[in-house]
């Protein structure tokens, strides 16, 4: 025997076993930071985008906010057909306690059928919407530019809106689409929305990435007409990534900070992709990830006066 021999045991020789490995982050309530009198910790609400669970559907993403402890979500009216419906996202609501924060209009190429093709009867529906299911905030792109009359009247038609409700139409900068080394300007009047003098804006950081501007500049640009924050990153590829903040290039800890110390009073909205989570599992801990940067980020230890 080997033991007898003076030689060590011969160890079974076997595919080494991996250590299990748990998700970063588990699923929570809510990430609860300690009170502290040198902490600020702003009163924004920090929602879920409905878009962020696609291709799933709206019920998921209500689930899934509740679960993780979101102070509520955006809802995305696309293409399913509880999104559109307002009876269903209400009931949505009361049965997760889901506060419906804002409402994005369904102005992307994938909805152009959605409430019709009329897109100022889509806004009309949107206003309802928001006003009926208790949010505060509506999210509106600019027009295509083949949309040529719906453009032309665009600046004024939201600024009419906006002064029959006090609910916030946010206009959303977008971005130039690129294809190799051609630039198409596809937005009317234009996708960097600070040139025109809307009342709100929406910053969108995957499309600041996306447009290959500095974030902070267009924030400065849009000042205290800046409403409400679409929070994903993107490494400035010619394609809108929304990845899960902290994974691309944009200063997204940066904007969160400077936000909470300058008084920002509107919603952080996490719009992100997780097509490519390998399992329900593992979308459910990058959403969780998500919420924690935003949580972590948007705490800081004074605030600007």
């Amino acid at each position: 025997m080997e033991e007898q021999s003076g030689r060590p045991p011969r160890r079974r020789v076997g595919r080494r076993k991996e250590p299990r490995r748990d998700p970063l982050l588990r699923t929570t309530d809510r990430l609860v930071l300690p009170r502290h009198p040198a902490l600020h910790i702003p009163d924004n609400k920090i929602a879920l985008s409905t878009a962020s669970v696609y291709p799933d559907n709206t019920r998921i993403a209500f689930e899934l906010a509740a679960r993780l402890g979101y102070d509520g979500v955006e809802v995305m009216v696309w293409n399913d057909p509880v999104s559109q419906s307002l009876p269903a996202l209400r009931e949505l609501s009361e049965r997760y306690r889901v506060p419906i924060l804002a409402v994005h209009a369904p102005c992307l190429l994938i909805t152009q059928r959605v409430w019709t093709t009329d897109p100022w009867t889509k806004l009309k529906r949107a206003r309802a919407a928001a006003e009926k299911l208790g949010a505060d905030t509506v999210v509106v792109h600019p027009p295509f530019r083949w949309q040529r009359q719906y453009a032309k009247e665009f600046v004024l038609g939201i600024e009419r809106m906006a002064n029959e409700t006090p609910v916030r139409f946010a206009v959303e900068n977008m971005y130039p689409w690129r294809y190799k080394d051609r630039e198409v300007l596809a937005y009317a009047p234009g996708w960097d929305v600070t040139e025109e003098a809307y009342r709100h804006f929406t910053v969108d950081l995957s499309h600041v990435a996306t447009s290959r501007i500095d974030a902070f500049e267009m924030v400065d640009r849009m000042g205290d007409r800046l409403a409400h924050v679409h929070l994903a990153d993107g490494s400035g590829s010619g394609k809108d990534e929304h990845l899960i903040p902290g994974r691309g290039k944009q200063p997204c800890a940066e904007l969160l900070e400077r936000l909470a110390r300058t008084g920002f009073d509107g919603h952080v909205v996490l719009e992100v992709n997780t097509r490519r989570s390998g399992s329900p599992a593992e979308r459910e801990a990058d959403l969780a990830e998500a919420l924690a940067f935003t949580r972590l980020h948007l705490a800081t230890g004074s605030r600007v006066r």
